[in-house]
């Protein structure tokens, strides 16, 4: 029989499809065998491996075998992982030794710890970065099932992933609210148009999530979509977090005392929770050192290293942010390690993946300000460790840097240049934002000119509306292409039916 052979958009394409069927319960599925019901994923690849996440329906063992072909005819096994309680079943492999830029296959299979009966294997695949340079490419956005817009099958689902999967991605950058705890879902809403959006609804969307399993059936929620789930399979991710995997607008020393919604008032509680809901259910790389620490760099060859910043856990409480002497935004050992990283990146692009845009104003309230603007003039507040990031990148001559974001329900391109600013003491550089993926459309922001923002491009709803359903097309990702032989970089933003909406190309420099 001759061997078939497949581009590696057909095989990523056809590892997505069969993920998703065998994500799916099948008729003949004997009921005492294990189940996966939430598909599998990977994440936090590197040169030589990437996180394997899976989760089973009781206690269990975790058996993950890995080939470099996807009839899995070379497959080697890694030691078992046992899965129970603590992780409410949930389990994630870390594959070692594994070839660079290669394509690799993994198949996980769950083993009853009780009786040893196994479930039915899921596949997934991802792509090791490369030692070389060559093409690449990934896609980003944020803001997941927000805003009471959750999985109407009906109208097929989280259909944004859909669309990201065709593009065959090295990865995907997840910028942020990756779930929406504190928004309850209903079974029905009905749309400007008379027509009514049909929620799936889980127990754990029914309120606002307190307790731990609460937060990890957020989570759960979004993974049980099918569109989520074949795309998982066939993108690895680099996740990251926001706010509303914990609450809106939350910062560490809150107290929700005006909240009737919740029992559990404090902050300190909630976020610890959700920190730990949120690595159980993602393929992120943990360390001993700070086991629920969100930064970190990813690096995908000498093209490109990504920088996960985050601007929430560290933070000082939410005022009007005007403080001269500054508050804290990332936090002197946050902002001290990116400084460290970056100086030390060889990568000819540096992206830093930041959960909040600079320049536009998101208030928290009528008097508090919930990101680093504060609006306009000299650098205050927050916008001290932003300043102390770009100041730092112009003195130690870092070329190419640039920002990729969400966070505010719309797609927008800016440029940041010191003739235009209040704070002059750095190099222009561009700022993408994408989003949402599958929540409520909002916008425009308002913005101020301490780093002398551009609105280069921006869509959003008209004036007067809000809230606009995924139904309405208004989902946003962005798309980025590096070139292997030129190294320029090519950044799209699109939306949920695949129309390019804008796009540049950005020339490298040398350092």
């Amino acid at each position: 029989m001759p061997r078939l052979t497949f581009t590696r958009r057909q095989t990523l394409l056809g590892t997505a499809a069969l993920g998703a069927s065998l994500a799916m319960p099948s008729l003949s599925r004997a009921a005492a065998r294990p189940v996966m019901a939430h598909g599998v994923m990977s994440g936090d690849m590197t040169r030589d491996g990437a996180v394997i996440w899976a989760r089973a329906d009781r206690e269990a063992k975790m058996l993950v075998e890995w080939a470099t072909t996807e009839s899995m005819a070379d497959a080697r096994a890694v030691p078992a992982l046992a899965v129970g309680t603590p992780t409410d079943f949930a389990g994630k492999l870390a594959l070692e030794g594994l070839p660079a830029d290669q394509d690799i296959f993994y198949r996980v299979t769950m083993a009853d710890l009780a009786d040893g009966t196994l479930s039915e294997p899921l596949t997934g695949r991802f792509r090791t970065a490369p030692m070389a340079r060559r093409d690449v490419s990934f896609v980003w956005s944020g803001d997941t099932a927000g805003q009471g817009w959750g999985i109407d099958e009906s109208r097929g689902g989280m259909t944004t992933y859909a669309t990201m999967l065709k593009h065959a991605p090295d990865f995907f950058l997840h910028s942020g609210d990756t779930v929406y705890a504190d928004g309850p879902m209903k079974e029905e809403v009905e749309l400007a148009d008379g027509t009514i959006w049909k929620n799936v609804v889980t127990p754990a969307k029914r309120k606002v999530a307190e307790t731990l399993d609460e937060f990890r059936g957020q989570h759960l929620y979004n993974w049980s979509d099918r569109n989520v789930q074949a795309f998982n399979a066939a993108v690895p991710m680099i996740a990251q977090w926001d706010d509303h995997e914990v609450t809106n607008n939350w910062y560490p020393n809150e107290v929700l005392a005006a909240d009737d919604r919740y029992t559990v008032k404090s902050m300190q509680t909630l976020s610890a929770r959700a920190a730990r809901a949120f690595h159980e259910m993602m393929p992120t790389r943990q360390t001993l050192a700070e086991p629920m620490r969100v930064y970190r760099k990813v690096s995908y060859g000498p093209l490109l290293d990504i920088f996960v910043i985050d601007l929430r856990t560290y933070r000082g409480d939410n005022t009007a942010n005007t403080e001269a002497e500054g508050t804290p935004f990332l936090g002197p050992e946050q902002l001290a390690w990116l400084k460290r990283e970056m100086v030390n990146s060889t990568a000819l692009w540096k992206v830093i993946a930041s959960d909040m845009p600079i320049g536009m104003m998101v208030k928290d309230g009528d008097t508090a300000m919930e990101n680093g603007s504060n609006g306009d003039g000299p650098v205050l507040g927050r916008e001290r460790d932003i300043a102390a990031v770009l100041s730092f990148v112009r003195a130690a001559g870092i070329a190419n840097t640039v920002w990729l974001t969400a966070d505010v329900h719309y797609t927008a391109a800016h440029h940041y240049s010191p003739e235009r600013a209040q704070f002059q003491d750095f190099e222009p550089f561009w700022e993408f934002v994408s989003g949402p993926l599958h929540a409520g459309t909002f916008g425009p922001s308002e913005y101020d000119n301490t780093f002398g923002p551009e609105v280069r491009f921006a869509k959003h709803p008209g004036e007067g509306q809000a809230n606009l359903p995924p139904s309405d097309g208004m989902q946003f990702f962005g798309k980025v292409d590096i070139s292997g032989a030129t190294g320029v970089m090519t950044v799209r933003l699109m939306d949920s039916a695949d129309s390019e909406l804008w796009s540049v190309e950005l020339e490298p420099k040398a350092a």
